[in-house]
């Protein structure tokens, strides 16, 4: 298994067990992340605290990864994501870039 696959996979698995602090174990310092709405988020400190206020809004959050495609350091997937929010529930499809460096 490629090392961008497997760091991905782990990627997957700490948001679909809604774990803040691992997925800021696997960020980098220079990380961005952009939902579907374009809004920006820079640095993995950053990105824990917002992952640990969508896991209390939307706490059966998940991913589905439908595909990957895997080089060298780069994994692209596809899928869906979706939750509840205030008693609604919702999906809808979604993609993801990871470029793996230094582990």
């Amino acid at each position: 298994m490629s090392e961008a696959l497997a760091v991905f996979g782990s990627f997957v698995a700490a948001v679909n067990a809604r774990d803040a602090g691992a997925l800021a174990s696997l960020l980098a310092e220079y990380f961005l992340f952009i939902d579907t709405l374009a809004n920006r988020v820079e640095g993995a400190a950053s990105m824990e605290g917002g992952w640990r206020a969508y896991f209390e809004m939307c706490p059966d959050y998940r991913l589905r990864i439908d595909e990957v495609v895997v080089d060298g350091a780069l994994a692209l997937a596809t899928g869906e994501a979706g939750g509840t929010i205030d008693g609604v529930a919702w999906r809808t499809p979604a993609a993801w870039k990871a470029i793996v460096r230094d582990g």
